[in-house]
């Protein structure tokens, strides 16, 4: 297995953690996969405008990632308050029917 920088300019390897990060399920784990994909998302892009040649369809799919680690992340940010205000709500709803 190689190392991380050999890793980071494997293009299966962003896709790997940009997977990943979509499809965890986990809130608390979500934020990190989400910041570990856009670092790997990130190194690739400026490896491939460092090492410059033709990867114009690499290019537009690390652009469409990015864009879509962003909209994940809003969506998990929007989600926090609502879980929190869910449970205050759920436990207002127990208190009421216990009669406490």
């Amino acid at each position: 297995m190689g190392s991380g920088a050999e890793r980071s300019s494997d293009s299966a390897f962003w896709k790997e953690l940009y997977e990943a990060a979509l499809f965890e399920f986990d809130s608390q784990q979500l934020p990190e996969r989400i910041a570990v994909a856009e670092k790997a998302v990130t190194e690739r892009r400026r490896e491939l405008t460092e090492n410059g040649g033709d990867r114009q369809e690499e290019q537009e799919a690390l652009d469409d990632a990015l864009f879509g680690l962003s909209a994940l992340r809003k969506i998990a940010e929007s989600r926090r308050p609502i879980q929190s205000q869910s449970s205050q709500a759920e436990r207002r709803l127990d208190d009421l029917k216990t009669g406490t």
